[in-house]
């Protein structure tokens, strides 16, 4: 059955957390220097009106980031701005004054020297690690938690990376990339923050502020406004990006923003269900076929916005997933397609299921969705595991076959 629990909270007033640091500016920023690379171009915001339509709402409009730098996913947008941020202090530079022509140029690095970068991943962010090392010259070593896709770790590995599988879980497997950039000197790049370890994660959440400020422009050049925003969480850093993000460019306007997570490892649902100025883990082993959302300790840095910008938090079923891929996978008549992978769908199946199935009745109110609103969602992946993709849709398995 379709699992959903939900959780909506009154607008906070007074003091809040700041969010210029994912704002308007700063995503501006962090675009220019995207906008560097070869091949960029914003990834398409489809307007799904059929789907609307059946579900009894009046725009779904959906971000697809399968068409992100022929990566497959966003990811590469945090890794790429935080690399380059790095590089371009270690050089006494703005980022702003070292696009990518300079930063790959003989010169700089030559400056550089050699540099090893460092992260544990499902897949998606570390390939867009090694995508980065490989385009600067520079190498990357890539942790992988028990269970991983061997087609992930594939192409993270023809990236240039050196890649593995672990026998660990996920939040041991970000230790172990700790522990080994310390002794080795590495560059740890981690979309996760702890105590003593923010600054880089910072920058990732403004690298992923590229997505959100392309999705807006988008939204604007249709003369549409969003009243609603599904963004799915892992830790946090995206929906802490993307929630701040739209609070800082919509201020009391801002729409209603639901954060998405999966059941099994909804640690940024059960943080705010407590409600007592603690972060709540999620412990032991914990499986869901959204790999890239499968975190179990909210960041440090993401959280606060999430605590103050973040309107609602649902915990989803893996069923959630696999139907949401299934709607994106089959459009309704002429309603663009988007292969949108188990991390990618999950705000769509929630949103389908929310609104046909009666259950739902006073969670669709307590979260004023009805015929008047405009949902904007964000597919964060395609079929980065094309053999588990086809597992789901064609199968309606809900694990890979790898």
């Amino acid at each position: 059955m379709n699992q959903i629990k939900y959780l909506t909270r009154p607008r906070q007033e007074g003091e809040k957390t700041p969010v210029k640091f994912v704002g308007g500016d700063e995503a501006r920023k962090a675009r220019q220097f995207h906008e560097s690379f070869p091949g960029y171009r914003p990834t398409p915001l489809a307007s799904l009106d059929h789907l609307a339509q059946a579900l009894g709402v009046a725009k779904v409009f959906v971000k697809d980031e399968s068409q992100r730098f022929g990566l497959n996913a966003f990811k590469a947008l945090g890794g790429s701005y935080a690399m380059g941020s790095i590089l371009a202090q270690r050089l006494g530079m703005d980022i702003g004054e070292l696009p990518f022509e300079k930063m790959t140029s003989r010169e700089i690095r030559q400056k550089l020297g050699e540099i090893t970068f460092v992260t544990a991943t499902d897949g998606n962010h570390g390939r867009g690690v090694a995508w980065t090392a490989n385009q600067l010259g520079q190498k990357a070593v890539v942790y992988m938690p028990k269970g991983s896709a061997q087609a992930r770790l594939r192409n993270i590995q023809a990236e240039g990376a050196q890649a593995s599988i672990t026998d660990l879980g996920y939040d041991d497997a970000v230790r172990l990339a700790a522990q080994h950039a310390g002794q080795e000197g590495w560059v740890l790049v981690q979309d996760t923050a702890w105590e003593g370890y923010e600054e880089i994660p910072s920058l990732i959440m403004q690298g992923y502020t590229t997505m959100a400020l392309e999705a807006y422009e988008q939204l604007r050049a249709m003369d549409e406004k969003p009243t609603h925003l599904f963004i799915q969480a892992g830790v946090g850093s995206l929906a802490g990006a993307v929630v701040g993000f739209f609070a800082d460019v919509y201020g009391a306007g801002r729409p209603t923003a639901v954060v998405v997570e999966p059941e099994t490892v909804d640690c940024n649902f059960r943080t705010a269900q407590a409600n007592d100025g603690k972060l709540h883990p999620v412990t032991g082993d914990y499986h869901s076929i959204m790999a890239g959302l499968a975190c179990g300790e909210p960041t440090t840095i993401g959280w606060p916005v999430l605590r103050d910008y973040a309107d609602a938090f649902l915990s989803c079923s893996d069923s959630l997933a696999a139907k949401g891929m299934r709607i994106l996978g089959a459009p309704l008549a002429d309603d663009p397609r988007v292969i949108s992978g188990e991390s990618g769908a999950v705000g769509v199946g929630a949103l389908a299921e929310l609104m046909e199935n009666p259950r739902f009745a006073d969670a669709r109110k307590a979260l004023g969705l009805d015929e008047n609103s405009k949902i904007l969602l964000f597919s964060t992946e395609g079929d980065t595991d094309p053999v588990g993709y086809r597992s789901i849709v064609w199968d309606g398995a809900y694990a890979s076959c790898e």
